[in-house]
């Protein structure tokens, strides 16, 4: 079965981007614009994999993460967040809150690739 991957950004371009790298390495791809949305996707079904913005309306990616790890199963998908948030106090919560890997923007597909390889996504 492949697997499922969950782009969360608020931008439509980012998205669009993501999706196909992440289709190129084999993964199904769903795509969600606010971490509101991310979480109703998760209270249906749970991905493998979810590439996270930061800075979003409603609900960031920081608050979807930490409701995300406290659902029941929330603790499987490795999180990968990709945002122009550089700075080490956000990266340390973003660690702590429960994300497995931080990517900055602009990515490419080299990046996803190896970020998804550390932590041991292979579709």
């Amino acid at each position: 079965m492949l697997m499922k991957c969950l782009v969360v950004d608020d931008s439509r371009v980012v998205r669009k981007v993501a999706r196909r790298i992440v289709e190129d390495l084999g993964f199904t791809c769903d795509e969600a614009e606010d971490g509101q949305k991310a979480y109703e996707f998760c209270q249906g079904e749970m991905p493998d994999a979810i590439l996270l913005d930061w800075n979003m309306p409603i609900m960031s990616g920081i608050e979807f993460l930490e409701k995300l790890r406290e659902m029941d199963n929330g603790g499987s998908p490795k999180v990968i967040f990709c945002t122009t948030e550089n700075d080490m106090n956000h990266i340390q919560r973003a660690i702590q809150a429960g994300a497995n890997e931080y990517i900055m923007k602009p990515f490419d597909s080299e990046i996803i690739e190896s970020k998804f390889a550390q932590i041991g996504l292979h579709p």
